[in-house]
């Protein structure tokens, strides 16, 4: 690949000097530009390897061509050189303060010129091959953290559905949760990676009932005020399962597990949390768990209509829920209809089954009583 040597001088002989000189062995091409205004131009379209630049210009001087081509990201590195016959202190300092890598006399002669701009291509070959290899690398690094992210957040969902189906359920409570709470994260205007990592999240807001006896998590009745109290420590369980994680993803779950059942009033458990101390995405799950555990079938309950469980999060607003989360929910209508009756796919989306809730005395929405 031929090295690429950007020109610009608006003298008509220094610029063809230039131009044989530095195109002589055949391993640079040069592209010669007598108005800098053009040459500028060219060097946001066209990569150079090294670039040469006359002081004194009209339009455009020397120092200034510098200071505009440092500014692009691809001319951060590369030799730039100030041609000039003014070798004074103070123009030097000016353009190395500009940018200027080296200087050369208007007109060059001595071998040691010739050996100088000889080195300075090498220097421009040798940052572009680095260049070259720090972007090879960083898309590298680029794709194993995207295996990371794709294996955390794999583990993540199968650790959810896990406790999902241990409460005979086939893991759709957890996609649709996960679903419904990033649609109220975009509504609110949360930033784009709190939104993906609340989702991603979001389906470990239950994974506390690993602890919770059989023979009251699949209770078909009615649980008693006992039963109830045992059911409520799956959110103090789950805290504790996902405290002290290194992860981002996992630390935020312990947020969602410890907090999805406080209340805007301050009624919920474990802490009694009110309005805006409770976390952001608990507050955010908390409205997208009651609603889909309103809207499922179980075998100790019917499905509550969509329409009436709308209700229910408008008539507790305020109240049960934080009513930004339940207004941006509600905004969002027509998506979650289609993921309630499971007309919207998702990533997460790993088979299609009936549609599964809950009430206010039972294990999938507690916070609903």
């Amino acid at each position: 690949m031929l090295t690429q040597a950007l020109l610009v001088d608006d003298s008509r002989s220094v610029l063809d000097f230039l131009k044989r000189h530095i195109e002589a062995d055949g391993r640079v091409q040069a592209a010669a530009f007598l108005d800098p205004v053009e040459a500028f131009a060219c060097a946001r379209e066209r990569d150079f390897d090294i670039v040469l630049v006359d002081y004194e210009m009209p339009g455009m001087d020397g120092i200034s061509f510098i200071r505009a081509l440092r500014k692009l990201p691809k001319f951060i590195d590369i030799p730039v050189v100030m041609i000039t016959s003014i070798q004074t202190d103070e123009v030097k300092m000016r353009a190395l303060e500009a940018g200027a890598t080296d200087f050369l006399p208007k007109q060059p002669q001595s071998l040691e010129t010739s050996v100088r701009l000889r080195n300075l291509i090498r220097l421009g070959v040798a940052v572009r091959k680095l260049n070259d290899r720090a972007a090879d690398l960083a898309s590298e690094v680029a794709a194993a953290t995207r295996k990371l992210q794709e294996r955390e957040e794999e583990i993540i969902l199968r650790l959810a559905l896990a406790v999902e189906y241990r409460d005979n359920d086939t893991g759709e409570h957890t996609l649709r949760v996960a679903q419904y709470s990033r649609l109220i994260a975009e509504q609110l205007g949360l930033p784009a990676r709190l939104c993906r990592d609340i989702y991603l999240a979001a389906p470990l807001h239950d994974v506390g009932k690993v602890a919770i006896p059989d023979n009251i998590l699949l209770k078909p009745g009615k649980l008693t005020g006992a039963e109830m109290d045992v059911i409520r420590t799956h959110a103090t369980i789950g805290e504790r399962i996902l405290a002290n994680s290194t992860c981002e993803l996992i630390q935020l779950g312990a947020q969602i597990a410890a907090a999805h059942h406080e209340r805007w009033d301050g009624a919920g458990y474990p802490r009694g949390l009110k309005e805006t101390d409770i976390p952001v995405a608990a507050r955010v799950v908390a409205v997208a768990d009651v609603f889909d555990a309103l809207t499922t079938r179980r075998p100790y309950k019917e499905p509550m209509a969509l329409a009436v469980a709308r209700d229910y999060l408008t008539e507790n607003k305020g109240r049960q829920f934080d009513p930004a989360c339940v207004d941006a929910f509600l905004s969002r209508w027509d998506e979650v209809t289609d993921i309630a009756t499971g007309q919207s796919a998702a990533p997460y989306r790993t088979a299609e089954a009936p549609l599964a809730p809950a009430d206010g005395d039972r294990r999938t929405a507690c916070s609903a009583a």
